[in-house]
């Protein structure tokens, strides 16, 4: 059994990045974006609508403040504030959930703060704080062996381990930066393949050749990568082939 999410909500005003439509046809569980480093009031009501709509797990996927660099960029803040924005941000996504007649089920950081928290102890103790703060019965999604996974479970937070199909693994375990063009795994059917793999054996093979053990209980696939529906189509299919339950872990 393994939860399928995707990274949704990205767009922002008359911009759309990635079709939340359709992959909300495919997903168990939508990181949604919540305004600061993607998304908008309006982007945010209606995928929650959706996503409530199709019975999709929702997640606030919180981040840096940082539209122009789509949060990928690393912010060095102090841990007060942090906690703070990521309040900010669980609050404003719960809103748009909660009248749309669900809720947000956990929470997952992005892009340079998913990295940051791999070993930044005090951002990672930020994020955990504000989870907790905010309500500590929610999951956080984390990378195995992370400095965030590491506080969350010490604070006494659910964590759930995640692992990606389509992002490249560095032998520590870590995910390759995305200055590197091997960053990305752009192969469909390797992606395919591993995801399959990862579900399966808990295994995957780093870039230098290394099987990395995972025991993932969520899977993500880019939403804002070209041909990700039909990616995120083809891997549910696969897993389902391959007699593995695909449901949302929450």
């Amino acid at each position: 059994m393994i939860d399928l999410n995707s990274d949704l909500g990205e767009g922002f005003g008359a911009w759309p990045l990635g079709d939340d439509e359709a992959l909300l046809d495919v997903v168990t569980s939508a990181n949604i974006a919540c305004g600061f480093h993607a998304g908008d009031p309006s982007v945010l009501r209606r995928v929650t609508e959706r996503a409530a709509e199709r019975g999709v797990s929702i997640g606030a996927q919180v981040g840096y403040r940082d539209l122009a660099g789509f949060g990928r960029r690393f912010i060095d803040m102090d841990p007060h504030d942090l906690a703070n924005d990521v309040i900010y941000q669980i609050g404003a996504l719960d809103g748009f959930a909660r009248i749309a007649g669900s809720a947000v089920r956990y929470v997952k950081p992005h892009g340079a703060l998913y990295n940051a928290v791999v070993s930044h102890a005090e951002q990672a103790a930020a994020v955990v704080e504000a989870v907790r703060r905010y309500d500590p019965s929610l999951p956080i999604l984390g990378l195995p062996g992370s400095e965030l996974v590491k506080q969350a479970e010490e604070a006494g937070l659910s964590v759930v381990l995640e692992s990606f199909a389509d992002r490249a693994y560095t032998p520590q375990g870590t995910l390759v930066s995305r200055r590197d063009p091997l960053a990305v795994v752009r192969d469909p059917d390797a992606v395919v393949e591993r995801s399959v793999r990862m579900a399966v054996e808990g295994a995957v093979q780093a870039v230098d050749g290394t099987v990395l053990s995972l025991s993932p209980q969520s899977l993500c696939v880019h939403g804002d990568t070209p041909g990700a529906v039909e990616l995120a189509r083809r891997v549910r299919k696969a897993l389902a082939d391959a007699g593995v339950e695909v449901k949302p872990f929450v």
